[in-house]
């Protein structure tokens, strides 16, 4: 469940930053009632940016199957054995 916190709570810094560390998980930040920052542990940023990058490479092979930019499996180990005199 996120944590959603007022950015009056950011004057301890502290707890912010062990909640970061023990959620895994961003924390929400509101100004007068509305989102208005997101608070979050290296790792966590990280991982989050990590998975991003995993999303994008797959969003450009699934454009490469529907644009035909494919190969057989077959094709691909005999080019990898030539490239590499296997």
């Amino acid at each position: 469940m996120p944590q959603i916190i007022p950015i009056r709570d950011l004057k301890n810094t502290s707890d912010i930053s062990e909640r970061c560390h023990q959620s895994h998980e961003p924390i929400f930040v509101t100004k007068n009632g509305y989102g208005d920052m997101v608070v979050m542990s290296i790792e966590t940023f990280e991982r989050t940016m990590a998975m991003h990058e995993v999303y994008r490479k797959l969003e450009e092979a699934e454009e490469d199957l529907r644009q035909g930019r494919t190969i057989s499996a077959e094709d691909s180990l005999r080019g990898l054995r030539e490239k590499y005199g296997l």
